[in-house]
């Protein structure tokens, strides 16, 4: 019995999690009793994530050899359309400032134009992708969002002011720590400590989707609240949400199709769908206004129910 539930629990962690999320949320907002206890909630999503992201990621990269990283042409096909599209809503919302529903599309461009997510990697390495493609990819990524958003964004918000290099480097400050410090330190243990690197990659290889999963109730539990939370109308949230599902579809979707292409469609559909939405939220806030976090707010729900079905395909 123990052992069918282990294996239900193992096969259905990403759902599992994300129910978690709904239930803890729904403890802390109706049930008083819950109350003392939310400062830990509050301490976990704001302290205990960045912990949880540079584990993942250590790990991850342990079992990638530096050696074998290089630019694949996929990744250059699959900024390309990304530069594209985000330019094609980027103009559209230039060209018409009036338009009504500009805040919808302002959170789709969002969605469109944030970086590839740190853990995207891990997610692969489940489905039996390509980790060290997409990691590679995940690093142009972030680099090519720090690039595109000051670039893009004078487009579209007055909020954007103040020199490209000013705002490019705000940016990386934002992306980079988390995201090179574990590689470093994997890349140092691989090359000076090689018995300790072996080992770690021995009893840690699948520990870095399990902690994914656990990071995924705090964030849903998040969203759920910044969404419950949000003082704006209701009609503009729902649109919001469906234009981040619209953006998740497309990203994944697109990714796939050039990943096959290129013989690497796990890898490609990861890396064109599974954002950093944390910092699309950030940039939402940044450059635009609270309403349009919304978008990236919904994406994490959307990413990571896509997220939950190629799992239970790989399975079947």
């Amino acid at each position: 019995m123990s052992g069918k539930l282990l294996s239900i629990v193992k096969n259905q962690a990403l759902p599992l999690s994300m129910l978690s999320g709904v239930v803890g949320y729904m403890l802390f907002h109706f049930i008083p009793a819950f109350a003392p206890l939310k400062p830990l909630a509050v301490w976990a999503g704001h302290s205990l994530m960045p912990w949880l992201v540079f584990i993942m990621l250590f790990t991850t990269f342990c079992k990638v050899d530096p050696k074998e990283m290089r630019i694949r042409r996929w990744h250059v096909a699959l900024l390309a359309l990304q530069v594209v599209i985000c330019l094609c809503v980027a103009l559209l919302l230039h060209l018409f400032p009036k338009y009504e529903y500009r805040i919808v599309l302002q959170g789709a461009l969002v969605c469109l134009i944030a970086p590839t997510g740190t853990a995207a990697a891990v997610i692969a390495g489940r489905l039996g992708g390509n980790e060290t493609t997409l990691t590679t990819f995940t690093m142009i990524s972030n680099l090519a969002s720090a690039v595109m958003i000051p670039a893009i964004f004078p487009l579209v918000s007055d909020n954007a002011a103040g020199s490209f290099l000013r705002q490019f480097l705000t940016i990386l400050r934002q992306v980079f720590p988390l995201l090179i410090g574990p590689f470093f330190l994997a890349w140092g243990l691989r090359l000076f400590l090689p018995k300790i690197h072996h080992v770690i990659v021995r009893l840690c290889g699948g520990l870095a989707f399990y902690l994914w999963a656990f990071s995924l109730i705090i964030a849903t539990g998040l969203t759920l609240r910044s969404i419950a939370n949000s003082p704006f109308d209701t009609h503009v949230m729902w649109l919001l949400a469906i234009a981040a599902l619209v953006a998740c579809i497309w990203q994944f979707g697109t990714g796939k199709i050039i990943g096959r292409h290129y013989d690497d469609y796990i890898a490609c559909g990861q890396g064109s769908g599974q954002k950093s939405t944390i910092f699309a939220i950030w940039v939402a806030l940044t450059y635009l206004s609270p309403v349009v976090s919304i978008a990236p707010s919904s994406y994490i729900l959307w990413q990571n129910c896509v997220n939950s079905w190629q799992l239970w395909r790989r399975r079947k």
